[in-house]
């Protein structure tokens, strides 16, 4: 195989800035070579991690197998919650169970603190890094179902891109406008060329 390209190195970087739920539906996404898993292994895992510390913080490098495994069904669920709910449909219970399961394992409490002026107050869970973690994003998709935004979710119209996103204007028509909007705006211009 020879060297990647710099087209193909930005289809295989996850998709960030979306609410968190649809970042990690988001890590499936189509290339030229059929679909890829974004979070296949576990430093794969860790790479998106990495990428979502603002909003992830402190999980670990060292991730293991269990922990990917943990974070694909949660994935999963949520993927299929999203499907039927943007068709106008019920969610399976299968897929809300699973939701509510990967909470339960690891509760949310807010540890309470002195930081030498106020009391703080910080969402703290503990178990496993794969548990706190599908925990941690079974809670990201429970808020983004139940949020009224919901409604606008789209998917990107480049005919060959499954990425979903919230749009903040309503003229967003596609993931990332450097991803799927330049192809886009290539593919006219060529068209256009093309027949004159």
């Amino acid at each position: 195989m020879g060297p990647i390209s710099i087209s193909r190195v930005s289809e295989l970087l996850p998709l960030t800035g979306e609410p968190l739920a649809l970042d990690l539906v988001n890590t499936r996404p189509n290339t030229p070579d059929g679909p890829v898993d974004l979070l296949a292994t576990p430093a794969a895992l860790g790479t998106w991690l990495a990428l979502q510390a603002d909003r992830l913080p402190g999980y670990p490098a060292a991730l293991t197998t269990a922990d990917v495994a943990a974070v694909h069904a949660v994935r999963e669920h949520t993927t299929i919650a999203i499907d039927h709910l943007r068709r106008g449909q019920r969610p399976p219970a299968s897929a809300l169970d699973g939701l509510n399961q990967a909470q339960r394992a690891a509760p949310a409490i807010l540890e309470l603190g002195w930081d030498g002026t106020s009391v703080t107050a910080v969402p703290h869970r503990s178990g496993a890094v794969g548990v706190r973690l599908a925990a941690r994003l079974a809670e990201a998709t429970g808020e983004l179902l139940s949020d009224p935004a919901f409604a606008t979710i789209r998917t990107c119209e480049a005919s060959d891109c499954v990425m979903l996103f919230l749009p903040a204007h309503p003229r967003r028509r596609w993931c990332s406008a450097s991803r799927c909007g330049n192809r886009a705006r290539v593919a006219r211009y060529y068209q256009r060329h093309r027949t004159n």
